[in-house]
C-alpha cells in the first residue's frame, strides 16, 4: 500500500460543489488501494477578505492576532472537506497545522518550518482514515502561538508532511493541467512540461512561476520528495518533478543527448525597483545597504553596481517585493547620513521575465536569440541576471505580457492549441 500525499489550492475548493468534487477524487484515491493525506488550503478569495476585514478593523493590526484569523481558513476547508468525504462512505479526520505538528520559528506571517512530528496523522492512517491537514499553518515551539507561512504555504505544509510521513508522491492540485512552458493566461499557446528537473523548477518558482511555491521546491529537492502537479479539474496526467539525480528526464526520441533543455519562461509582475545614486566607491558601503535592506525583513532578487563617471562614486540598482519597497526606501532614507549617498529613486512596480533550461551558459546563441527576441518586439531592458540555467530581466510593467510570448515563441515553445485553465487563480 503506497502513501499519497494531495494538496488542493484555494480554486479547488472554491465552493460546495467543488469540495464535494475534491471528496469524490480523495476517496477514488483511497479505494483504489491508497493511504492519503490531504492538505488544503482557504476557500477561494477566503484569505483576501480576511485580510481585507482585518484592514478596515485596524490599521496595523497585530500580527499574532493576523495569523489566528488568516489559519482560521484552511481550519474551515479542512472540517468541510472530511465532512463531504463521510457522505462518500469513508471516514476522515481533520487536523490543524499545530494538531498535525508542524512545528515553526516565532515569524507571524512568514514562519519557518524547524520540525515536523506527524504522530497524529500517521495514527490516523494506522486506523485506516484519511488525514486532512489545514495548510499554511502551523505552531512555534517557542511561543506556542499559531503562526502561518505566508502566501503559497499550503505547498509547503504538504512537501513538509510527505517528506515526514515518506510519501511515496506528493501531488499538487492546481486548476491547470500542470508546470507550462508559461503562464497560460499570459501566453495561450503555452504547453505543458512532462517532467522537469527540481533545479529547473526551482528557477521557475523563484522567477515568477505561481504553479509551485519556491520553499515547496526547495524542500521537496532536499528531502527527495517527488512532486506531481496536476489538474483537480481533469483526469490528466500532469507534471512530474523530479528531485535528485537518481531520477532521470525522458529525451523525446531523436533528440541529441547534450544541448540546451529549454523549461520554459517565467514571469513575475510583483516587483519593484530601486537605484540609489551617488554612492562613495569605497569598500564596505554596499555591506551598509543591504546590512539596512536586510533589518527591515526585505529580500534583494537582482543587483547591478555602476561606476560613475567620475569614478569616485557607483550607482547600484536592485529589484525587491514591490510590498516592502516603501519600508526599505524608508530605512535608506533614514541612513543616508551614514552610507553617503546623493540620491534615492524607485520604480513601484517592474516586470521580470526569465527564460529557464539546462545547460544555457555552455551552448552560445541562448543569449543572442533571447535579446534579439526582446529588439524585435521594441522591449527596452533594466537589469540583466544570469545563471547556469536562467536568464532574466527586467522590463517596464506594461511590456511584460509581450516579453514572455516574444520570448516563448523565439524558443520554438508554442504549442498547436491553446492551454486550457479551469478556474483562473493559478492555484
Amino acid at each position: 500500500m503506497s502513501l499519497i500525499v494531495q494538496k488542493y489550492g484555494g480554486s479547488s475548493v472554491a465552493d460546495a460543489e467543488s469540495i464535494k468534487r475534491v471528496a469524490r477524487r480523495v476517496v477514488e484515491t483511497k479505494r483504489a488501494g491508497h493511504q492519503v493525506v490531504v492538505v488544503v488550503s482557504a476557500m477561494g478569495d477566503t484569505t483576501d477578505e480576511l485580510l481585507d476585514l482585518a484592514a478596515a478593523i485596524a490599521d496595523a493590526p497585530p500580527s499574532r492576532e493576523m495569523d489566528i484569523l488568516l489559519s482560521s481558513g484552511e481550519r474551515m476547508s479542512m472540517a468541510l472537506l472530511a465532512m463531504a468525504i463521510h457522505e462518500h462512505g469513508e471516514t476522515a479526520q481533520s487536523f490543524t497545522g499545530s494538531q498535525a505538528g508542524m512545528i515553526t520559528d516565532t515569524s507571524h506571517g512568514k514562519a519557518r518550518i524547524i520540525d515536523v512530528s506527524p504522530d497524529r496523522v500517521q495514527e490516523s492512517l494506522d486506523t485506516d482514515h484519511i488525514g486532512i491537514v489545514a495548510g499554511f499553518q502551523g505552531v512555534s515551539s517557542e511561543s506556542k502561538d499559531i503562526t502561518t507561512m505566508g502566501r503559497g504555504g499550503s505547498d509547503t505544509t504538504a512537501v513538509a508532511l510527505a517528506a515526514a510521513l515518506n510519501a511515496d508522491a506528493c501531488e499538487i492540485y492546481t486548476d491547470v493541467d500542470g508546470v507550462f512552458t508559461a503562464d497560460p493566461r499570459v501566453v495561450k499557446s503555452a504547453h505543458k512540461i512532462d517532467q522537469i528537473s527540481s533545479e529547473d523548477m526551482l528557477e521557475m518558482a523563484a522567477a515568477g512561476s505561481k504553479v509551485l511555491h519556491l520553499r515547496s521546491v526547495e524542500y521537496a529537492r532536499r528531502f527527495g520528495v517527488k512532486l506531481h502537479v496536476r489538474s483537480s479539474f481533469s483526469q490528466h496526467e500532469g507534471t512530474w518533478v523530479l528531485p535528485g539525480p537518481d531520477d532521470t528526464i525522458a529525451l523525446q526520441e531523436g533528440e541529441p543527448l547534450e544541448q540546451p533543455i529549454i523549461s520554459g519562461v517565467a514571469h513575475d509582475d510583483s516587483e519593484a525597483k530601486l537605484t540609489i545614486s551617488g554612492v562613495p566607491d569605497v569598500p564596505g558601503k554596499a555591506a551598509d545597504i543591504f546590512n539596512l535592506i536586510a533589518q527591515a525583513g526585505t529580500n534583494i532578487d537582482m543587483i547591478v553596481q555602476n561606476v560613475s563617471d567620475d569614478t569616485k562614486t557607483t550607482n547600484i540598482s536592485f529589484t525587491l517585493p514591490g510590498a516592502d519597497i516603501e519600508k526599505s526606501v524608508q530605512i535608506l532614507t533614514d541612513n543616508k547620513e551614514q552610507i553617503g549617498f546623493e540620491e534615492l529613486d524607485y520604480v513601484p512596480q517592474v516586470g521580470k521575465v526569465s527564460l529557464v533550461g539546462g545547460g544555457m551558459r555552455h551552448h552560445p546563441g541562448v543569449s543572442a536569440r533571447f535579446f534579439t527576441a526582446l529588439r524585435d518586439a521594441g522591449i527596452n531592458i533594466g537589469l540583466i541576471s544570469t545563471s547556469e540555467i536562467r536568464v532574466s530581466v527586467i522590463t517596464d510593467i506594461e511590456d511584460l505580457g509581450r516579453a514572455v510570448q516574444a520570448i516563448h515563441t523565439a524558443f520554438g515553445l508554442d504549442a498547436d492549441q491553446e492551454a486550457t485553465v479551469y478556474a483562473g487563480t493559478g492555484r
